[in-house]
């Protein structure tokens, strides 16, 4: 269970780093003409701000773990995920865009899993 684990977290720090520097990257219209169509209910400073959160939450999943340092902050990092994705989740309901939901749905679930199996049984 314990390689499990390491291979959701880096599939999910992968992610989220890669999405959160997407977000820092690229200007908010960019965005938004590229598919992230959320991001117009949102000033500039909040999508960089979202993105910060999620680079964040993609390094915590992973190197706090790997270098046995604060170790606590990778099932700290995975809770904060699940948050981020429950807001995600109630903004693309607002806006009917029911496929963003599932994919936030899903990956709700791999963080909760990190954060459960960290929290718990497979801590380090």
């Amino acid at each position: 269970m314990n390689v499990v684990l390491w291979i959701i977290a880096g599939l999910l720090a992968l992610a989220f780093a890669g999405a959160g520097l997407m977000k820092l990257s690229q200007p908010k219209e960019k965005l938004a003409a590229s598919g992230l169509a959320w991001t117009e209910d949102f000033s500039a400073g909040a999508v960089k701000g979202i993105g910060a959160l999620e680079v964040l939450a993609g390094i915590g999943l992973v190197l706090p773990a790997a270098l046995g340092i604060v170790p606590v902050l990778t099932p700290l990092a995975a809770a904060g995920l699940v948050i981020v994705m429950i807001g995600a989740a109630v903004v693309h309901a607002r806006r009917k865009e029911y496929q963003g939901i599932a994919i936030n749905a899903v990956l709700l679930a791999l963080a909760a899993v990190v954060a459960w199996g960290r929290f718990g049984p497979y801590s380090f």
